[in-house]
């Protein structure tokens, strides 16, 4: 059997897998708190994340029961982007685990990003402005400034749980780019930005190594309740590991992950080369080509705000409703349009935060039309930004997967966007975190099952096609200068 970690920005999942054909034996989730407020803030407690994976593991050890020390590998993903600022010696926490959509550094970034042109930042790092784990640091420091006289090590939520079961610090390239420290056109920590930024050189973990694994220490081994010795492979992003589970979906698949964040997930074949400015570029876990992580704009934040205000202030409810809604028409009102970057700041107004905004308002317009303008409008925006992939041949397929792709009115809405490129989804998309941590002990356990769909029939394309129009000369009116925003561009590159 094999055990499958995967800590997300709202839950970890834990799930153990037949060693033979990787069928699911048992599976646990437990919740992660979240302390927010008006500020922007997003932070977690590293102790309680650490009860969190000891409580999951507890679950699936007594689904297991006497099967539980046949347990022969680990493999461990998490999402990218968080800062913890820990003893480099002991692991132990100094700070709260600051999420990657904590935005009170904001101010930092915007001041690093106009220290240095885009050109120094795509040099190395092949997008357009630093990590935010950059900003975040020196925000860190600001605050708390005797933390830093201790050298300290500037970790995130893989790194932290990794070391407490190995005693090892590793990060993920992927972390490691939104840390601000990776050079991605030679896949390695750089210490160019901490030596221009005046922080110290050693600041973040080691790059994890292809598929390197450590052993499961005496401290982890009693987190686990497992024998000391066993191999931990990782720690993944979250997101190069749900695209290793998607590699049988096609030859060439481009992942949407429809979660707290949306995200294009592609390799981009040696035969092309591309670039967008936001985009996460790392050396292809498959070991071919390189993958691109390309976040959007908007993501579920949206949706549930949109879901909040619009149906209803109870979560399920609010669901239940809008099932109902969307089976009612899909599509907003001709004429009217959102614009679904809630998250970013304001195009016209930069130093405030809030990019999101409505056109064509009427009296007639209801609760239930501004809901679909929201949910067009942001399935809209995946197109935008990744219909120069789709068109250039460099994929063959799309998967969808996270918490949306459980919504069949917006599969059928992606469906019908991108006919006639296949579109598949996961099945058990709670669990490809889980899964592809596991590929370097058995490609086949990593692999997660999808199923075809296709576009409603009741979609009028005329109707489908006006809509985004709508959309793209809205968006290009007001948002086309914002320089992030830009879609990914792609060529194929000349043959010698």
């Amino acid at each position: 059997m094999y055990l499958g970690l995967d800590i997300g920005s709202t839950s970890l999942k834990a799930a153990v897998f037949d060693a033979r054909r990787g069928r699911l034996l048992a599976q646990a989730e437990h919740r992660l708190v979240l302390d927010v407020d008006e500020t922007g803030k997003r932070e977690q407690d590293p102790a309680a994340l650490l009860r969190a994976l000891g409580a999951a593991v507890a679950s699936l050890r007594e689904q297991v029961a006497d099967r539980w020390n046949d347990i022969r590998g680990i493999g461990l993903a998490a999402q990218g982007g968080s800062t913890i600022l820990v003893d480099r010696r002991t692991g132990a926490a100094a700070t709260p685990i600051f999420l990657w959509n904590d935005t009170r550094a904001f101010g930092h970034f915007h001041k690093i990003a106009a220290q240095f042109p885009a050109r120094w930042w795509r040099a190395f790092a092949l997008s357009d402005g630093p990590g935010m784990g950059l900003a975040r640091a020196r925000w860190i420091r600001e605050q708390w400034p005797h933390l830093f006289k201790t050298d300290p090590l500037c970790v995130g939520v893989g790194e932290h749980a990794y070391f407490a079961l190995t005693g090892e610090w590793r990060q993920d390239a992927c972390h490691a780019r939104q840390s601000g420290c990776y050079d991605a056109v030679n896949n390695r920590i750089t210490t160019l930005p901490m030596t221009k930024l005046g922080l110290p050189e050693n600041l973040f973990a080691p790059l994890r190594q292809s598929h390197e694994m450590h052993a499961l220490t005496p401290e982890g081994a009693a987190l686990l309740r497992l024998p000391v010795g066993i191999p931990v492979a990782g720690p993944y992003n979250d997101h190069e590991a749900g695209y290793l589970s998607v590699l049988r979906a096609s030859r060439r698949p481009l992942e949407c992950s429809l979660g707290t964040a949306w995200v294009g997930n592609f390799v981009l074949p040696p035969a092309f080369s591309g670039r967008a400015p936001f985009q996460i570029c790392i050396h292809s876990p498959t070991g071919n080509g390189r993958q691109i992580i390309m976040p959007l704009m908007t993501g579920n934040v949206t949706l549930e705000w949109a879901l909040a205000t619009f149906v209803h202030s109870d979560r399920q409810t609010a669901l239940d409703r809008a099932d109902g809604i969307l089976a009612e028409r899909l599509l907003p009102p001709p004429g009217l349009v959102a614009l679904p970057w809630l998250n970013r700041p304001n195009a016209l107004r930069p130093t405030q935060t809030g990019c999101g905004g409505f056109f064509g308002i009427g009296p007639a317009t209801t609760p239930a039309d501004l809901f679909r303008a929201v949910v067009a409008a942001m399935v809209f925006e995946f197109a935008r930004v990744l219909d120069p992939v789709i068109k250039s041949g460099a994929v063959d397929s799309l998967v969808l997967c996270g918490g949306t792709a459980r919504n069949a009115h917006i599969c059928s809405l992606f469906a019908a966007l991108f006919a006639p490129l296949p579109l598949r989804r996961v099945v058990e998309a709670e669990l490809m975190g889980t899964r592809g941590c596991l590929h370097a002990f058995a490609p086949k356990i990593s692999h997660a099952p999808t199923t075809p769909l296709r576009s409603d029939h009741r979609i009028d394309r005329k109707e489908l096609a006006a809509a985004r129009a709508l959309y793209l000369e809205t968006f290009d009116r007001l948002c086309g200068h914002v320089p992030e925003g830009k879609p990914y561009s792609l060529k194929k590159n000349r043959r010698k």
